[in-house]
């Protein structure tokens, strides 16, 4: 599925529950754990001990975590809680009826100054054949090989700027995807308004934000 160096293998199950029994989750989130996850798996530590790789300035560590579903979907909210449960960066592995999809998520230190992650932007690969399933470990630091990993997955959405870093470049993708978001929200609406009056200041609303998208 995942072809890393032998060193790296953990592969230890992790009770579903570890995630959100000491945690003020709501109950339709502990549903959620339930209907959709099967079964969890620690499979990977990839870190200096593990890889020849230095560590980076920011992270130690990268935890390959197989999630087994039930269902083609997981709610991205069950990655979130995770992620913030793990002191670490997470590849997380969804699998399904032998089809594989990868997600990583931009991570960052919490502005609470404590010692814990904040999750942010999700970026995935489309469901694919475990066999097929193929991603570079580049890189001379722990750094490097994470930011590699979310450009991978992220392909052409993140976009450099001039003295620019990859914080940079995902808050601008951020911003992008907002715009198009309303952007859609937005036709949406023109098309289903049937007073003249009212679609010409929808559409004068829409070329706003269609200018902002362009000059992003």
């Amino acid at each position: 599925m995942l072809e890393l160096p032998p060193g790296t293998a953990f592969n230890r199950r992790i009770p579903k529950q570890k995630f959100y029994e000491n945690l003020s989750v709501s109950a339709e989130l502990k549903r959620l754990f339930v209907e959709q996850i099967n079964v969890i798996y620690w499979r990977n530590k990839i870190a200096p001990t593990t890889v020849n790789i230095a560590a980076g300035e920011n992270i130690s560590e990268i935890e390959v975590i197989e999630i087994r579903l039930n269902q083609s979907e997981l709610d991205k909210r069950i990655l979130q809680l995770i992620d913030r449960g793990i002191p670490y960066h997470i590849l997380f592995l969804l699998t399904y009826k032998e089809q594989v999809q990868a997600w990583i998520g931009y991570k960052e230190l919490s502005q609470s100054g404590k010692s814990a992650f904040k999750p942010g932007t999700y970026y995935n690969t489309e469901w694919l054949p475990m066999n097929e399933l193929s991603l570079r470990l580049d890189g001379l630091n722990m750094d490097a090989v994470y930011e590699g990993f979310i450009r991978q997955f992220a392909k052409d959405r993140l976009e450099d700027k001039p003295g620019g870093d990859l914080k940079d470049a995902v808050v601008l993708d951020e911003r992008r995807q907002k715009l198009l978001r309303e952007i859609a929200i937005l036709e949406n609406k023109v098309y289903r308004e049937k007073q003249f009056n009212i679609q010409v200041a929808l559409n004068a609303d829409l070329k706003r934000l269609k200018q902002e998208m362009e000059g992003s």
